[in-house]
């Protein structure tokens, strides 16, 4: 019963909201300049065009920066010549996602660890969930990306707007398998408050034992 309440409370909350939307076939066409060099990863372009005086925060019809639009293209050397560059690592496109965060939901590690170390704040709210990279990384099961999170001093204890955590989500998002129970681990390792409940009071390891999901019981018990 509370997989069947939470889940109505996700779809209903989610028809409203704005997931992340990578450039479209028109926007990329219309590209120039820094957004089509980023795009296409020519970091030499992207040297070039800063160097001649181009504004590394440029924005595109959707307010991405180039940096979005390299993350989104997984083009790391692109990123990483734009941060070289001056770009601002924490800047937010119009559906409200930084570069760390668009790689972690494309389940990109590789990009999550550059993102950070080139001054990409795990910590910055992102969504209209008013979430972090961490959360949507567990939601999506996608335990490397969790793990670097973690490293990098991800909040691991942030309740986002749905009134969930990242581990909360790991259980109520997940589907129970590997990929969720490896997330759910990394995160009690790391100290994740399995004792915060949703908003109707219910814990992870309520959720789970409803749901039947064995390996996190074990866990979470």
């Amino acid at each position: 019963m509370f997989r069947l309440v939470i889940a109505a409370t996700f779809l209903a909350q989610a028809s409203m909201a704005q997931a992340q939307t990578p450039p479209s076939e028109a926007d990329i066409a219309s590209y120039s300049g820094l957004h089509l060099a980023a795009h296409l990863g020519d970091s030499a372009e992207i040297k070039r065009l800063l160097a001649d005086g181009a504004d590394p925060d440029i924005r595109d019809r959707a307010q991405r920066t180039p940096a979005h639009v390299a993350a989104f293209a997984s083009q790391d050397s692109a990123v990483a010549a734009l941060a070289a560059g001056g770009a601002d690592m924490n800047a937010l496109e119009n559906r409200i996602y930084d570069v760390v965060t668009i790689a972690a939901v494309a389940d990109d590690p590789d990009l999550v660890a550059l993102a950070m170390e080139l001054g990409n704040s795990p910590a910055l709210i992102t969504s209209v969930y008013d979430g972090t990279a961490l959360i949507a990384a567990a939601h999506l099961g996608h335990h490397r990306v969790v793990a670097h999170l973690v490293e990098g001093g991800a909040p691991l204890d942030h309740v986002n707007n749905l009134g969930w955590t990242a581990l909360m989500e790991a259980v109520i998002l997940g589907d129970g398998g590997p990929d969720h129970v490896e997330t759910l681990r990394i995160l009690l390792a790391a100290g994740a408050d399995k004792t915060i409940p949703d908003r109707d009071g219910v814990t992870a390891l309520q959720h789970a034992t409803a749901c039947g999901y064995d390996a996190m019981i074990a866990l979470l018990e």
